[in-house]
């Protein structure tokens, strides 16, 4: 019988991870955290879409910012960073969740948040992400505190 020294790089690890492991550990501080069998992100209003995927299993991670009305106040409109980590059959999603009217640093927080749990999420399934820059529209509107001098 021979002895390998090294295990193969390509040998599969077997570790055991729970959803409450994965909200604990990546989803802290999101406003929501749920499981499903299925994803819960709406399609048709979806902004962006980061898919993070091991091509071997289909295991994923994935980042989406969505915009949403409520149906009792269509006037109230809602930004959602939704972070969803696929293994096997289950979905375990955070959600980071503000009013599309909220102050710019509030913004850039639940970005930040829905960022860095992406950033782990993706570990999962063997990858790693990298920062780009991206060109924002300049708003319609200004904010509720801003003065023309």
């Amino acid at each position: 019988m021979q002895t390998i020294d090294e295990p193969d790089w390509d040998h599969a690890l077997t570790i055991s991870v729970t959803p409450a492991s994965l909200a604990r550990a990546l989803f802290a501080t999101a406003t929501s955290v749920h499981t499903g069998w299925s994803s819960c992100v709406e399609e048709s209003v979806t902004i962006s879409d980061l898919l993070a995927i091991d091509e071997r299993n289909g295991n994923h991670a994935r980042l989406v910012e969505q915009e949403f009305s409520e149906e009792e106040d269509p006037d109230v409109h809602w930004h959602d960073w939704a972070v969803e980590i696929r293994i096997g059959e289950a979905f375990v999603t955070g959600h980071w969740q503000i009013q599309v009217s909220t102050a710019p640093l509030d913004w850039e927080w639940c970005s930040r948040e829905a960022e860095a749990a992406f950033d782990k999420a993706t570990l999962l399934v063997g990858k790693r992400t990298r920062r780009a820059m991206t060109i924002e529209e300049e708003p319609e509107t200004l904010p509720d505190k801003s003065q023309r001098h």
